[in-house]
């Protein structure tokens, strides 16, 4: 039996009628940028979210960056942060989120993960904060789908004056106490790439805001920095939402739920199939989380082997993340860290994320499920 991680095909063609009719109707307007489509999803973003302001990016990426920028024009009347600003965020996710930070001109504070949730650890944001100086803003990401400790990082930020963008790319869907991750703290993004729960057909973001200030100051850098184009006000970037992912991910947002509620079935199972396995530590997924990737901890120093073992029993796994971005060159003498990051450096030795395709079949799971057991006994 050979499982992949993500079957895109087998997700087109469940969706195959709508998505088709999307594209279909672009091709008949022929209006490529900017066209009604993007405007239409914004919107239909926003009610599903309930969130005042939605603003359609090239990429997830793109969103962190022009929300980073866009909150350094509102609060220090500058294009950029300057080194001395310092924002709080995990270094156990993907370079994105660092990188967006080091592009702002910030520097990021990398604290350590909770290893239950491998979320942000609140009480390592605070210890941060209590040590360091010029600290500007703190940049949770919910990791896997998994919601962080909100309440306190709001509370943690409201007390040292920081404000908080959510990063949730791998979240789409999810909430924490009844609210849709991404409208709780001043801005949140989100991503669009084709594995994500709402993926496109290439490279897509969206930043959200209830701050009218903030959704006016992205528009204008996403198109090179002004209202109008050819007499700019910022240094501002050639990032907009092409029209075609816009119209497939409308498409795709009637299924976002339904989907949703497919991997959380698929979850479920796996941590039904697998919970007597004492090699492992199971992810455990709250009530208003979403399953993005499905992540177990391997116990006894054989996560590469068990990949390799279940690689020639045709399953797909992978491994997020491998480095920590502490470790990464790129973030070398531009980065602070607070403690020694022991439980963000352990979780890069001991994770894999296994398959987790919306429409897998119950034999399909369990196959997966017997191959890792079987490693084990």
């Amino acid at each position: 039996m050979k499982i992949p991680m993500l079957d895109l095909r087998r997700e087109y063609e469940y969706m195959q009628a709508d998505i088709d009719a999307a594209i279909k109707r672009c091709l008949e307007h022929q209006r490529w940028i900017l066209g009604p489509e993007v405007e239409e999803l914004e919107k239909e973003f926003g009610k599903y979210l309930s969130v005042q302001y939605c603003i359609g990016t090239s990429s997830g990426t793109d969103a962190l960056v022009l929300a980073l920028r866009a909150l350094a024009i509102q609060r220090k009347g500058q294009e950029y942060f300057d080194r001395g600003d310092k924002i709080i965020t995990t270094p156990f996710t993907f370079t994105a989120t660092g990188d967006a930070i080091l592009r702002a001109g910030a520097t990021p504070v990398f604290v350590d993960i909770d290893p239950e949730t491998f979320n942000i650890d609140p009480e390592q944001i605070k210890q941060a904060l209590e040590l360091t100086q010029g600290v500007v803003g703190i940049l949770p990401v919910h990791l896997y789908g998994q919601a962080c400790e909100m309440n306190q990082i709001l509370s943690l930020a409201k007390q040292y004056n920081c404000f908080v963008v959510e990063d949730v790319a791998q979240a789409c869907g999810a909430a924490w106490e009844g609210q849709k991750l991404g409208t709780i703290g001043d801005a949140g993004t989100f991503s669009f790439f084709p594995s994500k729960n709402l993926g496109g057909f290439g490279d897509g973001g969206m930043i959200v805001t209830n701050s009218q200030e903030l959704a006016a100051l992205t528009r204008e850098l996403l198109k090179h920095g002004g209202k109008d184009k050819y007499n700019v006000e910022h240094i501002g970037y050639n990032a907009r939402l092409d029209t075609l992912q816009a119209a497939v991910l409308l498409a795709k947002l009637e299924y976002l739920d339904e989907f949703n509620n497919k991997r959380k079935k698929i979850a479920q199972l796996y941590n039904q199939y697998l919970k007597n396995c004492r090699s492992i530590q199971l992810p455990q997924f709250n009530k208003g989380d979403v399953v993005h990737q499905y992540t177990i901890r391997i116990l006894t120093n054989q996560r590469d082997q068990i990949q390799e073992y279940l690689k020639n029993k045709g399953v797909d796994t992978t491994i997020y993340y491998l480095i920590c971005l502490n470790r990464m060159k790129v973030f070398f003498g531009r980065c602070e860290m607070t403690g020694k990051l022991y439980e963000a450096n352990k979780m890069q030795k001991e994770v894999l994320s296994l398959p987790i395709e919306p429409l897998m079949a119950a034999e399909e799971i369990q196959y997966v499920c017997t191959q890792i057991k079987s490693f084990f006994n």
